[in-house]
Formats: C-alpha cells, structure tokens, sequence
C-alpha cells in the first residue's frame, strides 16, 4: 500500500528548485469575492496584499496564504475553491493551504487577529482561562475543547486548514498587548489549555478532517521588556531578569505532546538567555538546537510574519522586523533564517532568493529538501490531495451557526469575572442610566433613563487603559500597549460621576487594568474577556452566575506594574486582586 511518505518522496523527486522555494513561503492574501485577484498592466508595483494570485501560483509556486475571512462564508468558500482550482491547473497540481489568524474573539487588530461578524464568538482564550480557573468549574478543558471543536467546524466548512494559533505564551507581563491571545499567567493551566485547543482542531492525529494548528510564539513571547511588542523595533528584546526561561517553555511542550503540527518562533532579541541575541527566526541556537534537538520536534516551522522584505498588507505598511539582522541584505537574511532551522517564511513572497542561494552553492539542496519534506507531509495528512473543495451551501448552513452562537455566548458569561460586588444582582425594572451599554438590550431588565439623577443604578463598560502610539507606523493603533492606568482627571472624572449614582463598573481586560481609584468608588465591579451587552447583561440580573476567576493579576499601581519582573508570573507588589480571584453570588 502507498503510504503519504511514500506520495511525499514520489512528488519530492519531481519537483524543480523554483516548486520547492515557493513551498517554502507562507505569504498573505486576500480573499474577494470577485476573485482571485488579477490586477491590471501595472501589476508590478502593487502592494503585497494585492499580488496577482495568479503570479503567485502559477509564477511564484506559493501555496500557502494566510487570508483572513473578512468575506460572508459562502463567498469565501466559493472563493477559496477557484483559488483551488489555480493550483490544480498548475505542472504538479499541488493543492493550496489556506490559513488564518483567530476571527472569533473581540479583539480586532490587523497585525493579530479580526474579530468577524459571521464566525460564532467567543471570548478571548485569556477569558477562557478565566473560566478554566473556576473552582469546580466544569469548564476548563471542556470548554476550550468545545471552542476548539467549534473553531475547527467553521474553518473547515470555508476551507481554512491551518490555525494560526493557539499561543503558547504566558502572561507574565501585564503590559503586553498580546495578553488576550493567551490563556493567562499560570504555566499548569495554560499547559492544559493549549493541549486541549490544539486536540478540539487536530483530533488524535491529523486527519482530512482537522485544521492543523500553528502553535506561537516560541520559545514563549510573554517576558517583553516593559512589556512592548516585538512588531516595533522599541519591543525588540526579550527579558529574563527572573531567570524563567524554562516556565515559559512548559506549555510549548504540551503543544508537542498534542502533536501540534507547526510552531512559529517571535520576532524579539532573547536577552539572557545565553544564545546569539539575535531575532528568533534567525536563531540557529533556540530553532535547531533548542526546538529540533532537546525537544525532537520533527513538524513544520514557520517564521513570525515579515522577518525580510518592507511590504504593505491591505494598505497597511510593514517594515521588515529582522531584529538583529538589520544590517543584512534580503537575501543575507533569508540565509540566516534556512540556517536556523526554519522550514516556511511567513508572510513572505520572494521565493528567488532562495533558488539564488540554492543555484550559488550558499545553501544545499537537501536542506530544502528537508523543509519540503515536512510540508507535502502535512498537506498530504489533511487530505488537501485527495479533496481540496469545500461546500458553499455547508459553509453558509455551518459558520455562525445558532447553536455554535449560543456556546459562544454562555463561554463569554462563563469568563465574566466578579472582583466587588454590593448590589448585584440587579432587579428587574430598576431604572438604569447607561455608558457604553446599548439601550436596546438594556431596556429588556428595566427602565433606561437620560440622567444620572433619574437612575437607581448606571451601568458602566471601560477598555482597560492603554497608550495610543504615532510613530509612523499605520497598524500600530491596532496594539495596546503602554500604561495600565487612567491619566489623573479622567481618574478624578469617573470617581465624581460613580458618587452620583451606585454605579456598577465593567472593564474588558485586553490588559491588566491598573484601577484602584475607580473599582473602590464603584459599587460592583466585573471584569470581562470578550462579552457583547446580550451576554452581560443577564448575569447583571442574576439570570446567570458569575463564576470567572482572573488568570492574571491586576496590580495596584504602575510603580508596582514597573519593579516587576517580566518573566515571573505574579510579580507585582501588593496586587489589587490576585490571579484566581474572583466572587460570585
């Protein structure tokens, strides 16, 4: 009998240098329900978003792309079998992968993830954790292995069969501005979690029916100096001064467990790690020696988005975040990342370079036919070969569904957090004066009224602080990063407006909110992780049960959030609520 190894080294051996270097990148693309895009003579000079498909196919042989359904589901399944179709018509026929970041949260950050409007929604996997951390909780596993379940459906019915996630990543930062991604600061709970995320898509083994998961950011992306992001050259290092390496690690080893079927290392400098302070995707000590030797992982590794070319994405600029390569040229880079151990380059579509090194003698030909060889072998698991088509009908009758609806909502209530409770729950048609809530849903409990005066009660909903930067860089709004706390009049604003009226105050936790001031002049205060009004407002009512527990400390102070370490968990002195915090009823 033909086994997949057998498929990989018979179409291996048919394949031209180009076919393998297009293999090798994992670039983006946008998916359009007129397409696939074919632009006009002026083709060359386009951004990267909107590269002919064809060009990239037919020309360039890529077939990995990560495209974010921002389209209805039928029209991207439609869209996404002509995409199939274009590979089919190509000399070999290899069938296209198609990826995405997580749609089904709130946060809506271009870099990182979109919060969809047809996909079921879920609260941010740091919600989940939340959940998870519930004594007695029946959610935990359960739950995350729902979601997942869920996740891996509605990707299916559309044709995406890579996840780019779970994060592996801890939150031991609290300024970090990818905290909602992961599942909180404890190592043991975020180990189960990443396991239990990456079994509901993949199943016991990859199979036609799994979505392969990507797990990130290895070798964990929580401990950011000050808690910057590594998509800015001003978060480019990675700190250590706990000496925490190895916590960081234990869930990228669950992930290995589950047999997750591709890792993503970050963009940053580890420094005081005692390797190359070099940006991971270029370090052959942390991919090979680390990732590939002490661990055996033998699956596919692909580098964070953009590590070698300044592109635009959907009009958005990206400069080229090659942290301690940047005096290297293109090509001078992509050396350095085949050198350390990576198979696929995210985000990126030069392909030239690599048969340049090939044909030039700087690279050999068995080392790409090594990364080749790990990816025909996930394609073929997933069955891309066997059927790369989707249903449209299944794909409109499956995404957003009443049922995964539901699931999604009771999971946004579930993860909702009680830190100070006086008089919830709320009766039924109090009269209630509203910021941030929609009349519409609120006017289903009682009466809304105009005025502070006229209300018993008002309700309340915060972001959780944080610093817009302007650097020049377009998406960088998109990330919240910087201070945890309220600037002194905003602060002095909302205690005044609380002493008007009981006020119960709910802040969604992207971050760990630095509050004290305000959470004490309120009367009732809950944290949330991704909740739309119609999920909040019954527990506000007593209709469900507040039962989250925080999977991350909220400080007491900056000063406090500053003298931290950045890669020990629960590092804050004297935090206003502790992680596992939480009340109910």
């Amino acid at each position: 009998m033909t086994t997949n190894d057998d498929r990989v080294e018979e179409l291996l051996e048919r394949m031209t240098l180009p076919e393998k270097a297009g293999l090798m990148f994992h670039t983006m693309l946008r998916a359009d329900a007129d397409g696939p895009y074919e632009p006009g003579p002026d083709g060359d000079d386009i951004p990267a978003d909107v590269l002919s498909t064809s060009r990239l196919i037919r020309d360039a042989h890529i077939n990995h792309f990560n495209a974010a359904p921002r389209i209805p589901p039928r029209q991207y399944a439609e869209w996404h079998n002509r995409v199939q179709e274009m590979a089919a018509s190509t000399r070999l026929g290899i069938p296209v992968t198609i990826s995405s970041d997580p749609v089904h949260g709130f946060t809506d950050n271009p870099a990182t993830s979109m919060a969809s409007t047809t996909f079921s929604r879920w609260p941010e996997p740091l919600g989940l954790a939340a959940a998870a951390s519930s004594p007695g909780s029946s959610a935990g596993e359960k739950l995350v292995t729902e979601f997942a379940e869920v996740v891996r459906r509605e990707f299916r019915a559309v044709g995406i069969r890579m996840s780019l996630g779970p994060q592996a990543d801890l939150a031991t930062e609290p300024r970090w501005s990818r905290l909602p991604g992961t599942f909180g600061a404890d190592a043991d709970l975020a180990s189960n979690l990443v396991a239990a995320y990456i079994r509901g898509l993949q199943g016991a083994r990859i199979g036609p029916d799994s979505v392969a998961c990507m797990t990130k950011h290895f070798p964990g992306a929580g401990p950011q100096l000050r808690g910057e992001d590594a998509h800015f050259p001003y978060g480019r290092e990675q700190v250590y001064p706990g000496g925490n390496a190895e916590y960081h690690l234990r869930p990228f080893e669950a992930a290995f467990d589950a047999g997750t079927a591709a890792v993503m290392p970050y963009y940053a400098i580890p420094v005081g790690l005692g390797v190359e302070e070099i940006g991971f995707g270029f370090n052959r000590e942390v991919v090979t020696g680390w990732l590939r030797d002490r661990f055996g992982y033998e699956g596919v590794v692909c580098s964070d988005w953009g590590l070698v070319t300044d592109v635009r994405v959907e009009g958005v600029r990206w400069p080229a975040r090659c942290w301690g390569a940047e005096g290297l040229s293109r090509i001078e880079r992509v050396r350095r990342i085949l050198d350390a151990g990576v198979d696929q380059l995210g985000g990126e579509s030069c392909p030239s370079l690599v048969v340049e090194l090939v044909s030039a003698g700087a690279v050999p030909i068995s080392r790409i036919d090594a990364s080749v060889r790990r990816i025909l072998r996930l394609k073929f698991a997933l069955g891309l070969f066997d059927n790369a088509y989707v249903d449209p009908d299944e794909a409109e009758r499956v995404v957003g569904n009443p049922s995964f609806a539901a699931a999604g909502l009771s999971a946004q209530q579930q993860a909702v957090t009680l830190l100070k409770n006086g008089p919830l729950p709320l009766r039924r048609g109090a009269r209630m004066y509203l910021d941030g809530i929609q009349p519409a849903v609120a006017a289903r409990y009682g009466e809304v009224v105009s005025q502070p005066a006229d209300a018993e009660v008002a309700l309340v909903r915060l972001a959780a602080p944080y610093e817009r930067r302007d650097t020049g860089v377009d998406y960088e709004a998109g990330f919240h990063q910087g201070r945890l706390d309220l600037p002194p009049d905003r602060v002095a604003e909302l205690v005044h407006q609380f002493g008007e009226v009981p006020t119960v105050l709910v802040v969604h936790l992207d971050r760990a909110a630095v509050l004290p001031e305000v959470i004490a002049a309120s009367a009732a205060a809950l944290g949330e992780f991704g909740a739309t009004d119609a999920a909040l407002l019954p527990l506000l009512f007593g209709e469900v049960t507040p039962q989250g527990r925080l999977p991350m400390e909220l400080p007491s102070s900056m000063a406090a959030v500053e003298a931290s370490r950045e890669d020990v968990p629960g590092d804050t002195a004297n935090p206003l609520f502790p992680a596992g915090y939480g009340l109910s009823w």
